[in-house]
């Protein structure tokens, strides 16, 4: 199944829209959750650099350095966050070959970001003339499991929060331009699935993570996110129990070690996004990345609202990340 095109990938396995009821959630809450969500992935990213590697961090460890940092400066996470949410808005959708060139040409302006070794030579691929979506396979042998499609997938779970096949199926070839394993892609799906769920959330109301995880399970194919999700309803009796968490759901740089992670950072503070980002540091590993994808998802839930305002004032290129989301808002197939 792994070898066969992704459109008949889709047609041999379908994928039922998961209907659910949006409470209450008005459009004016869902733009400023759109905001919420992309400053977040910029937020969590910029706070969790500074310990990428780092077993564990203490609190007040994390929230001094936050405080210090002038500016709070992003890496490659945030980066193609930003490449992505550009070729929405520009293709009204997905154009898998727009989207490659708008990765490469924001790559070859700032490559100092923090990007690993697969991403330059894909992009190197593409530029000498392979295909988007073929180019990643000639690097990774069965493709890549990383979580770097994952890392950059919320503008997907955003433009597509209420389209959840269309959103499934943008998340699994958009993922093809950099990880083309079935487990990178699902992973990235899983997270932007995460982030739509939190959209149609009103924070207002009490959030129910036993809903929530039910509709995250339901909505997995690959037993090893299930096996994981299905293990949060333990693990959110004993959050501080960080060793635990980190055995059980993982911190590394694979996807599926450290999406669940960050949608776990998030069901055990959904009500307070410092904590979320934190938290998500605290445990140590691919830090920037597991807070980015957390951050992520409290922003789309709580909205720019939730997000703390010395951190915003502290948060490079924030304006033009506030006018992308508001401009990926507008793009977005409800508002059309």
């Amino acid at each position: 199944m792994l070898g066969m095109p992704i459109s008949t990938w889709f047609e041999a396995r379908p994928f039922a829209a998961v209907s659910f009821q949006v409470r209450m959630v008005n459009n004016k809450q869902i733009k400023r959750k759109f905001l919420g969500s992309l400053l977040g992935v910029a937020l969590g990213d910029a706070i969790g650099a500074s310990w990428e590697g780092h077993r564990t961090a203490a609190k007040h460890e994390i929230e001094l350095i936050a405080r210090i940092s002038h500016p709070l400066r992003y890496t490659d996470d945030t980066h193609m966050t930003i490449g992505m949410a550009e070729s929405l808005i520009e293709c009204h959708g997905f154009d898998g070959k727009h989207m490659a060139e708008r990765f490469i040409d924001n790559y070859s302006k700032e490559p100092w970001r923090g990007y690993g070794p697969g991403p330059p030579r894909v992009f190197g691929l593409i530029k000498s003339g392979m295909a988007w979506d073929e180019a990643a396979g000639h690097i990774y042998r069965g493709g890549s499991f990383g979580n770097g499609a994952a890392m950059r997938i919320a503008p997907v779970g955003l433009f597509f929060w209420n389209d959840h096949a269309r959103l499934r199926e943008v998340a699994y070839l958009s993922s093809r331009i950099t990880h083309s394993h079935v487990l990178g892609m699902e992973g990235a799906a899983l997270q932007a699935m995460a982030i739509a769920l939190a959209v149609a959330e009103n924070p207002a109301m009490p959030l129910s993570s036993q809903s929530f995880l039910s509709r995250l399970i339901n909505f997995a194919t690959e037993d090893v996110y299930r096996t994981k999700i299905a293990q949060f309803s333990t693990l959110l009796g004993q959050p501080e129990d960080r060793q635990e968490v980190v055995n059980r759901l993982g911190h590394g740089i694979e996807a599926f070690n450290s999406i669940p992670t960050a949608i776990f950072a998030f069901l055990a503070h959904p009500q307070d996004f410092v904590s979320t980002v934190i938290y998500a540091v605290s445990l140590g590993g691919d830090t920037d990345t597991i807070a980015s994808m957390a951050g992520a998802i409290a922003g789309a839930y709580l909205g720019i609202d939730g997000l703390p305002s010395q951190w915003l004032g502290q948060l490079e290129n924030r304006d033009y990340i506030s006018n992308l989301a508001d401009r990926l808002w507008q793009a977005a197939p409800g508002q059309r």
